[in-house]
């Protein structure tokens, strides 16, 4: 347990930091939480390619447990239209996670074997969408209105060009989209101290 403890407190902290962050908009689709959440990939396959699936998965668990306390804090704190977690949002961003980051486990380690950054970037790539596809659904769209009626989110639904420049299309497409394209230019950014750091660690291991 004490080789996963730096994994499940950077991704504890992630998973805190983007919670609390994801109040705070950045621009007209992002929050500053885009900039955090996709770094608890990169601590998901840090962990995989260091010390094994079982160990990811720990890890994974440990920030699911994080996030849903922090749900059910938020759901407790009113702010100018109600709850700052709603029902929606706390199920979406619950199954979003989970989905998102055991599947990304699961595909890591079927390429483990292959060339060094296809196993971290295919994964993230993999797992960014369901992520993306999964919460802005829940959380948004019309489709799930039943989880929560009472909720309005009407908002989300005003149709506009996708970020500006594509078709029309729901709002939460545009804010979806947006946070895809973060996550994966970071997914990339982020191959950059994955292999920095598996370097280190594995040559002081050898």
């Amino acid at each position: 347990m004490t080789r996963l403890l730096p994994g499940i407190i950077a991704m504890a902290i992630i998973v805190l930091a983007s919670n609390i962050l994801v109040q705070f908009p950045m621009g007209a689709y992002l929050t500053w939480g885009a900039l955090t959440y996709p770094f608890a990939f990169l601590v998901g396959d840090l962990v995989n390619r260091l010390q094994g699936a079982a160990a990811a998965r720990k890890v994974v668990m440990a920030g699911f447990v994080t996030g849903i306390f922090c749900s059910l804090i938020g759901t407790q704190i009113i702010g100018e239209f109600g709850p700052l977690v709603t029902l929606r949002i706390a199920i979406g961003s619950g199954l979003a996670y989970l989905v998102a980051q055991m599947t990304d486990v699961s595909v890591f380690t079927l390429l483990r074997q292959d060339k060094w950054w296809k196993a971290p970037f295919i994964s993230t790539l993999v797992g960014s969408t369901l992520d993306t596809v999964i919460f802005f659904g829940i959380a948004f769209s019309a489709a799930f209105t039943f989880i929560d009626p009472a909720n309005d989110t009407a908002w989300a639904a005003e149709m506009m060009p996708v970020v500006g420049l594509g078709p029309v299309a729901p709002y939460w497409v545009s804010l979806a989209v947006a946070d895809w394209c973060v996550k994966i230019a970071l997914a990339l950014i982020a191959l950059v101290p994955f292999r920095i750091i598996v370097g280190k660690l594995t040559a002081r291991v050898a």
